[in-house]
């Protein structure tokens, strides 16, 4: 009987193991519903209101959108090998599709990862990181400014849409 209880712990175990995704799965997942928020964010601002800024020490709307598609495309070339779009940014149109380019950039170049590419400590201005933690930084980075812009379409009396995440 015992034999039997670990046999079916084991079956349990190696299943439910083989079910669970890698983090490069878990980050592709996530960064697909981060592009769809974001863009749905980008699209409720209109386009006459692009050069807000709150203050004169912050960045305008606009800017903030070509910083995070600046730090998406950096991150993604130097640390994963990925591509940088060169969209124009000009226009909200442009610099939609601009975002929604280097989104998909970033997902090529983690897909194209290994798991094992992920331990790799790399050079980082803030000292020696793990591929890992740079997949991190690049959620985590698009998350601080995208709290941003949310706060400057409450701040033009535009109502932000529903939150998207896993």
């Amino acid at each position: 009987m015992k034999n039997l209880i670990i046999s079916l712990f084991l079956i349990v175990s190696g299943h439910s193991l083989a079910q669970q995704t890698t983090p490069i799965d878990a980050f592709l997942e996530k960064w697909e519903n981060a592009k769809v928020y974001t863009l749905t964010i980008v699209e409720s601002m209109p386009e006459d209101k692009f050069s807000f800024s709150p203050t004169e020490r912050q960045m305008s709307f606009k800017e903030q959108l070509v910083h995070m598609k600046q730090n998406m495309d950096w991150l993604s070339a130097t640390y994963f090998g990925g591509t940088k779009p060169d969209g124009a940014t000009d226009t909200k149109a442009e610099l939609m599709q601009s975002l929604e380019q280097s989104f998909d950039a970033v997902a090529a170049a983690v897909k194209a990862s290994s798991p094992e590419d992920l331990q790799q400590t790399v050079d980082f201005f803030a000292g020696p990181k793990s591929k890992l933690q740079i997949l991190n930084l690049l959620q985590d980075h698009l998350t601080h400014h995208r709290g941003q812009i949310i706060v400057y379409l409450n701040l033009n009396q535009i109502e932000p849409p529903r939150y998207v995440g896993w």
